[in-house]
């Protein structure tokens, strides 16, 4: 009776709040996948003590008086998802070159929680913010750490940091008077002096990854899309800098000149990559660069380029020309055996949308369990990060999600998460 209480208990507790437990929790998991296997393992059970993993067992063992109990028999499970690339502050539409205008820091601050919300109820507990302003998702990043809101666990980039008129340089196209001459503290560089202020610029505002544009990109009010926007003692003076804070660099790149030089530089991570050639993916797999390839922002932009008005007349052909490439590219980089971390660049396209990303990732190629595996080791080691997330095994941190069906047989039962666990709470 009392076992029956917990479960009824914990099923009206979680309807109006994440919930918890401040006991052991055994799982009983119908099907897992741990990160680690190339298999679904079948009837496993998980225990959690204080947010971590304590021991996974085969069979499903006898609950325990004073365990918690989740019935997950009929369920899917795997880690929690990590995406690479998000941007929660914001999510694109026809508003959106206007909106800095009529908004508020607070009023994006507090728009942010409700694309926080839809992220992880998507299954996603660990995301990487690339690119906001005034600090919202440094804020954001701290009262999800907090309990104030619910959201995944960020590592968030700050401000992105770009070259004058290059993409990300926030003032590009506005009237003259308006547009001034930001620095460093803004986001803008010309030199290796002002590329180490700006890393340590965002590290002072606590950023935990750096950011770079490397090539023009779609949907800054610039002309280019694609060509080489950093000098190599810029990079060279960004990665180094980085490393001395202990941070890594994530890179957007549509063009290959801007991706050789970025990936010579010792960056962590290319995203985008749309016009990386077999050239560029031998260097990465040279340099264990990451690649981040966002099929799903491609596709977004190519869809949107069709409608008249949606972006304005310099960003249209970009979008046109760039966005359809993207998952070809990821296609030509899977079989070259480059190293492959899950990301959306969800922000563009809807938030709470993330899982579609597999789908695509599967169309072009990659065997259903590689894009989970991109979603989980694969990311943690990108963000390095592996000791304490990306899989489903004894001393992790407590990420565990469920879906209905089996994601090995049909990859789109990773949008029918049914069941999502952060740090030992549970969400949904």
């Amino acid at each position: 009776m009392n076992n029956l209480i917990k479960i009824i208990s914990f099923g009206i507790l979680l309807l109006v709040s994440p919930f918890s437990f401040a006991q052991q929790t055994l799982i009983h998991a119908g099907g897992l996948i741990d990160g680690i296997h190339n298999k679904l393992l079948r009837e496993r059970s998980i225990i959690v003590d204080d947010g971590k993993i304590v021991a996974v067992e085969k069979g499903f063992l006898p609950l325990k008086k004073d365990q918690n109990y989740i019935n997950l028999k009929d369920k899917t499970v795997m880690p929690g998802l990590m995406d690479m690339h998000v941007h929660l502050s914001g999510q694109f539409s026809r508003k959106s070159y206007s909106e800095g205008f009529f908004m508020n820091d607070a009023d994006m601050a507090y728009r942010s929680t409700v694309f926080a919300r839809r992220t992880i109820r998507a299954g996603f507990t660990t995301v990487r913010d690339l690119g906001d302003q005034d600090g919202v998702i440094i804020s954001l990043r701290k009262a999800i750490a907090k309990g104030w809101v619910e959201g995944p666990r960020i590592f968030a980039a700050g401000k992105a940091i770009a070259t004058t008129g290059g993409h990300a340089d926030p003032t590009n196209n506005l009237n003259q008077k308006l547009m001034g001459n930001p620095g460093p503290k803004d986001g803008v560089i010309n030199g290796p002096y002002e590329a180490r202020k700006a890393v340590r610029q965002r590290y002072k505002e606590g950023s935990d990854v750096i950011k770079i544009t490397g090539t023009g990109g779609v949907l800054s009010m610039a002309k280019s899309g694609q060509n080489p926007q950093f000098k190599m003692d810029e990079l060279k003076e960004i990665v180094e800098t980085a490393k001395d804070y202990g941070m890594t660099v994530a890179v957007h790149a549509h063009g290959k000149e801007g991706m050789k030089r970025a990936v010579i530089a010792g960056v962590d991570s290319i995203e985008h990559g749309t016009y990386m050639d077999s050239e560029v993916m031998k260097l990465m797999k040279k340099h264990h660069t990451w690649y981040v390839p966002t099929i799903m922002a491609g596709k977004w932009v190519a869809e949107k380029s069709r409608v008249d008005g949606f972006f304005p007349e310099m960003v249209r052909p970009k979008a046109a020309a760039i966005g359809p490439l993207i998952q070809q590219t990821f296609a030509n980089a899977y079989k070259s055996g480059v190293a492959i971390a899950f990301g959306t660049d969800s922000g563009v396209s809807a938030h709470g949308d993330n899982a579609d990303e597999f789908i695509y990732m599967v169309e072009a190629g990659m065997p259903p369990m590689d894009a989970i595996k991109a979603a989980t080791m694969n990311a943690a080691k990108l963000l390095k990060q592996d000791k304490f997330l990306g899989s489903i095994s004894v001393g992790k941190i407590a990420d565990i999600i469920a879906v209905s069906g089996n994601p090995l047989e049909d990859i789109s039962a990773m949008k029918q998460v049914s069941f999502v666990m952060k740090q030992g709470t549970v969400f949904k």
